[in-house]
């Protein structure tokens, strides 16, 4: 299917801690994209695996502007 596509660690390392963030802070996948200025099927889209959508740099600038955080807690401390 040319819509799928195997993340990389790192595309789920930073999907998986925005989702655990957005989670944390009581936000709905439709609440969270109405902060982001995305849509609501993009949020869901990225959160799925299976699908190509990614988060770009200026979607982990706004996240960190949402989560009142720096861009640096989206990765992990060591690389892969």
């Amino acid at each position: 299917m040319a819509n799928t596509i195997n993340p990389s660690e790192i595309e789920l390392f930073v999907i998986s801690r925005i989702k655990k963030m957005r989670v944390d802070a009581g936000m709905s996948q439709a609440s969270f994209a109405l902060e982001m200025n995305l849509s609501y099927g993009f949020i869901g889209q990225v959160e799925n695996p299976n699908r190509r959508a990614k988060y770009n740099l200026n979607h982990l600038n706004q996240a960190a502007k949402v989560f009142k955080c720096s861009v640096k807690d989206f990765f992990p401390e060591n690389p892969f």
